[in-house]
């Protein structure tokens, strides 16, 4: 009998999209080296296994789904088709701690993101709010 994947009680990620004037200040290139950044994050911390080998394609992946989030064109979708998120998180074991390090790993990046990516200000507490839902979304397991 197969186990059925733990379902957060919140149900399907309930976080308002993040604004999608963010694309027109960062632009592609700083929302790349974001992300790129935030992988090298995840790569020295305790869920590196749940990542593919070349963190730089995993990086690039991401970041294209980034761009059209934030107001971009639809790169994820132009490249890789529908995101379907939950589904394509179902084989790695994800429970509240995972949850919590990749936040943490995002903080990280996030903390400077002003400077660094030229990440509007006025829209980083809607981006954190739209992280912390979707991430909670993604967890699977208790």
């Amino acid at each position: 009998m197969t186990q059925q994947p733990y379902t957060p009680p919140s149900g399907p990620n309930q976080a308002a999209p993040p604004s999608r004037e963010i694309y027109t200040h960062m632009g592609e290139a700083n929302i790349f080296r974001m992300t790129a950044d935030f992988y090298a994050e995840l790569e020295q911390s305790p869920i590196r296994f749940m990542f593919p080998q070349d963190m730089q394609k995993a990086s690039e992946k991401s970041a294209a789904f980034f761009v059209g989030l934030l107001g971009g064109p639809p790169l994820y979708h132009e490249r890789y088709g529908n995101p379907a998120m939950r589904a394509r998180h179902m084989p790695f074991p994800i429970d509240e701690a995972a949850r919590q390090v990749w936040l943490d790993c995002f903080e990280a990046v996030l903390a400077d993101a002003e400077e660094r990516y030229n990440f509007p200000a006025e829209h980083l507490p809607g981006f954190h709010d739209f992280l912390h839902g979707f991430s909670r979304w993604m967890v699977n397991k208790k």
